[in-house]
């Protein structure tokens, strides 16, 4: 159990049987009464943010949730398929719960994904991921102006901004937290 005082940004709790993440907490100590603690809460099922104040002192369930490390198979019909490396168990998740990080999802990709009581909630990709680049725009030879991107679309699908002298098929590095363009790769 936490108290009050134990809620910080990124704290994982439990309320009424469902994961929720502490997006927000601001300890208030009025003038006059009792002091609480307001939080903004984000569920890890649904999606959906709530606001949820506290007395001091009240006491909150911990959330008892399970970081295993996956391997990606493949899609089939909008569920992504996953292998635990350790027992071969396969999970699958729907498009929607993996969210933004589908587009730099490879076949056998190492993810770590996060488990509530046996379902299978969301997944976490490696910082840093290598992609070919499919299609783009050749540079042009002269065109030097500093910070120029142009449009590149990945082996997955994904589209991001590259520099201007990066061609087709070479491999990139790609931040999966921010979605931005880091480095060429040699491959």
């Amino acid at each position: 159990m936490y108290e009050t005082s134990d809620l910080r940004k990124g704290l994982k709790i439990e309320i009424d049987g469902e994961p929720f993440v502490v997006v927000e907490a601001q300890f208030v100590k009025p003038g006059k009464g009792n002091a609480f603690t307001r939080c903004r809460l984000k569920s890890l099922v649904t999606g959906l943010v709530l606001d949820r104040t506290w007395r001091s002192g009240e006491r909150i369930d911990r959330c008892e949730l399970e970081e295993r490390p996956m391997e990606f198979l493949y899609e089939a019909d909008g569920q992504y398929h996953f292998m635990d490396t350790a027992s071969y168990e396969q999970l699958a998740l729907p498009r929607d719960q993996i969210g933004e990080v589908a587009r730099f999802l490879t076949e056998n990709t190492q993810v770590s994904m996060l488990i509530h009581r046996g379902k299978p909630l969301s997944i976490d990709l490696p910082n840093f991921v290598e992609l070919q680049i499919v299609e783009t725009e050749p540079g042009i030879k002269g065109d030097t102006k500093s910070n120029a991107m142009k449009p590149a679309t990945l082996s997955t699908g994904a589209v991001v901004q590259v520099p201007l002298f990066v061609d087709q098929g070479e491999w990139i590095r790609i931040d999966t937290r921010t979605g931005e363009y880091v480095e060429r790769v040699k491959r």
